[in-house]
């Protein structure tokens, strides 16, 4: 596996506890983010380092750059149809754009001067974001928030094979890992090593409501 990997706990030490931040394992080239399938879907995506074959090039697909969110959302890939977690390598310049094009899935008053202005740019627009709140290894919510962005249409074909530098299968790992969150034993919990993550795009930083590391 070729994510760098970090006890949990020493990573609680220095994450911030509260507001909109994007928490990601990232350097110059690349964002890690994670996906959950079924077999069919997420073996043939890993086998083939693209996205094909079941997958739906017609139905919008969430990616999570938060670890523990994407474990919270798939229950440690336990749940029916998330079998098959995937890290995916994808290109830096690639999540940049889509939070540069990212339109969120609320009416948001302080940034759309209508609701009828934000629900054109939600039908112009091929990535819809969200904000959710964050969550610990047991499920419990925090007051930190973690952002998951839909890509669609003509993004969702770019995102299926141009952008995408590698795909790994880690649900060995996140069995492994779960284990440890099941015995109440969190010292011994790995997970990837993740920090607060900025856009290069100062306009994206604020209408994304980033607060300061």
């Amino acid at each position: 596996m070729k994510l760098n990997i970090k006890s949990y706990k020493e990573q609680l030490k220095e994450w911030p506890e509260a507001g909109h931040h994007i928490m990601a394992q990232y350097d110059d080239e690349k964002v890690i983010v994670y996906q959950s399938y079924r077999p069919a879907i997420g073996n043939f995506a890993f086998r083939n380092q693209f996205f094909g074959g079941p997958f739906k090039l017609t139905r919008m697909t969430w990616i999570k750059p938060n670890f523990l969110w994407m474990m919270y959302r798939n229950g440690w890939g336990k749940k029916e149809g998330q079998e098959v977690v995937l890290a995916i390598h994808l290109k830096r310049e690639a999540f940049e754009r889509y939070l540069t094009r990212a339109v969120y899935s609320n009416y948001q008053e302080d940034i759309y001067e209508t609701r009828e202005a934000w629900q054109n740019a939600v039908q112009n627009s091929n990535v819809r974001l969200q904000w959710d709140p964050d969550h610990d290894p047991y499920g419990a919510k925090l007051e930190r928030r973690a952002i998951q962005l839909g890509i669609r249409n003509e993004e969702i074909v770019q995102y299926a094979k141009e952008d995408i530098l590698e795909i790994e299968d880690i649900s060995d790992f996140v069995a492994e890992q779960y284990k440890h969150v099941c015995a109440n034993n969190l010292d011994a919990l790995l997970i990837p090593e993740e920090h607060p993550y900025i856009p290069k795009d100062i306009e994206a930083t604020k209408r994304l409501r980033l607060d300061p590391e």
